[in-house]
């Protein structure tokens, strides 16, 4: 699949490599992967289910949810099953337009994610600093305007990516060193001046993961000044609990993301096979314990999977003694 060394060219297809020096492993990896998957969708779906059907969670925090997990589903729908394939049957070849739709989607879809989180902080910051105002500023229609500018910063910041990575040419190889088709793993395949994408994409991200972070931490800095002010202690306690999955989220989200960025650009001695299997976890964990995380702290999300799961129990202990 190597290209001509002196021939500049747009390729018909790329060749995903998978995780370089652990090509033996593949197979033992697709088990954890094709099992988190498998949660990742049960997970999420039943969010949905759940929201959806019962009219106490119709609440602004359970749409933000609901939109994390349609986001989770799409990403991780987006690169899992061509990891899966490469990683049962070798069958990493992948049509370059379908590769940079696939680039597209994914990197969309996570800055969609970035824009739920920072709306998600915002609905507690004003839940805990204003707690009087709260109905009347986060109302349905503005949950729904949040979600819409989600999806339009996301379209918009990424779609120049390829129709830039589709002007440059390729004179070396096609063989992408990853799962799936990432970014700055496609551009830096190219041949010639590859600066403009370089530093589009790193714009991008700096307004993105840099502007969403520092929105978030504003956040929680008044949200921890009100926090504390509190005269009761069981009051600080709940506020602190019910802030306490949504901290959990951004770690899980933001760490493997904020990694993969720097070692593209500044972690030369970082392990390929290090890289490529922390830029696939950003893939699998957000989306599995997204669902876990918001289910086992949101009591009603709780008490509602209890009561389609073991609906007899739910009922027994609930009648009356």
């Amino acid at each position: 699949m190597a290209l001509a060394n002196q021939t500049h060219f747009w390729p018909p297809m790329f060749l995903l490599q998978g995780i370089p020096g652990l090509e033996a492993y593949h197979m033992w990896l697709s088990v954890p992967v094709c099992t988190i998957y498998v949660v990742i969708i049960v997970g999420n779906c039943t969010i949905l289910l759940v929201v959806s059907t019962e009219p106490a969670l119709h609440q602004p925090m359970c749409y933000f949810l609901c939109m994390l997990a349609g986001i989770d589903l799409a990403t991780s729908s987006s690169a899992l099953p061509k990891v899966l394939c490469i990683f049962w049957f070798q069958g990493g070849e992948i049509q370059a337009s379908a590769c940079l739709t696939q680039m597209f989607f994914i990197h969309a879809l996570c800055m969609m994610e970035s824009a739920v989180l920072l709306a998600m902080a915002l609905d507690r910051y004003v839940a805990i600093c204003f707690p009087f105002r709260y109905s009347s500023v986060f109302r349905s229609s503005l949950v729904a305007k949040m979600g819409v500018a989600g999806v339009v910063r996301g379209t918009l910041l990424m779609a120049p990516c390829p129709l830039l990575i589709r002007r440059l040419s390729y004179c070396r190889t096609n063989v992408i060193h990853h799962t799936y088709c990432e970014h700055m793993a496609v551009v830096k395949l190219a041949c010639g001046d590859t600066s403009i994408s370089r530093a589009y994409g790193l714009s991008v991200a700096l307004v993105v993961i840099g502007g969403d972070l520092l929105c978030i931490g504003l956040s929680y800095f008044f949200i921890l000044r009100a926090v504390l002010r509190l005269s009761s202690h069981e009051a600080r306690l709940k506020a602190f609990g019910t802030c306490g999955s949504h901290i959990c989220v951004i770690l899980i989200s933001y760490s493997p993301a904020l990694f993969s960025f720097f070692t593209h650009r500044f972690g030369h001695h970082v392990a390929p096979h290090i890289h490529i299997l922390l830029a696939n976890l950003y893939l699998l964990f957000p989306p599995m314990l997204n669902p876990i995380v918001y289910g086992v702290r949101t009591k009603e999300i709780r008490e509602q999977v209890a009561r389609v799961l073991l609906p007899s129990r739910v009922t027994v202990k609930s009648r009356p003694r």
